[in-house]
């Protein structure tokens, strides 16, 4: 039947990627987007937003932050509602306002908490911090009524993402699952080319994909494009 639940997208602020890491060679200023689902089990954060990762990557990305508590603030929200905290992965860009939550749950696939306490995975500081409590998954995992976590490795291993069924349609936070919309949509359109039997050659596509179809989603959001993927049709 799905839920009442909110989806409220957070402006957490932005960063520049350079030319060397985007396919055209141009750099591309890129947002940093959070997510708050207001649930009647109250308030989750999917993602938290950009944490201070030294100098160097400071320099290599430029960031620009918008705090916490003023992209909360935005939708009526307070730090302090916070009952539960999903990261998509645990890089630095993801998981930033996590020490501001000290004592609030963190979801995490153990797979991505392992490899995100290995040297060079991402900031220490912000992974393990005074008070972080960590609730490891090990594949899906119903949150709340309506609100599940499912396993969308490929930018990390460890990566998930976040499916809320509403009674209006599902969404899903997909975080980092896909850099861009567009790219979900071809992955999206790899798929149904192969369901409906069409000759080699195809292109292939995350095997999850298969999964998240059985929610049979109505928009998907991520993390680094303000565009919203919508089936076809739709």
């Amino acid at each position: 039947m799905g839920t009442n639940a909110a989806v409220h997208r957070l402006d957490l602020g932005y960063f520049i990627r350079p030319g060397s890491e985007t396919a055209d060679g141009r750099p591309r200023v890129e947002p940093v987007l959070g997510y708050a689902v207001r649930h009647e089990a109250g308030l989750l954060l999917f993602d938290t937003g950009l944490g201070d990762a030294g100098a160097e990557t400071e320099a290599h990305y430029r960031p620009h932050r918008r705090p916490l508590a003023a992209a909360l603030a935005a939708i009526g929200a307070d730090p302090a509602e916070v009952a539960l905290v999903v990261n998509c992965h645990l890089h630095f860009d993801h998981c930033g306002g996590n020490p501001l939550l000290a004592g609030v749950p963190v979801l995490v696939q153990s797979t991505e908490l392992a490899a995100a306490r290995q040297e060079g995975y991402t900031v220490p500081e912000l992974v393990d911090f005074p008070g972080v409590r960590y609730q490891e998954l090990t594949g899906e995992a119903e949150v709340w009524p309506g609100v599940r976590i499912l396993p969308t490795p490929g930018h990390t291993d460890g990566h998930q993402s976040l499916v809320v069924e509403r009674r209006d349609g599902t969404v899903v936070l997909a975080g980092q699952a896909h850099d861009l919309a567009s790219h979900y949509a071809a992955d999206q359109l790899a798929r149904r080319a192969r369901l409906d039997g069409l000759p080699e050659p195809l292109p292939g596509y995350l095997p999850w994909l298969d999964r998240l179809a059985e929610f049979d989603p109505r928009r998907v959001l991520f993390a680094h494009d303000a565009s919203v993927w919508e089936p076809l049709g739709a």
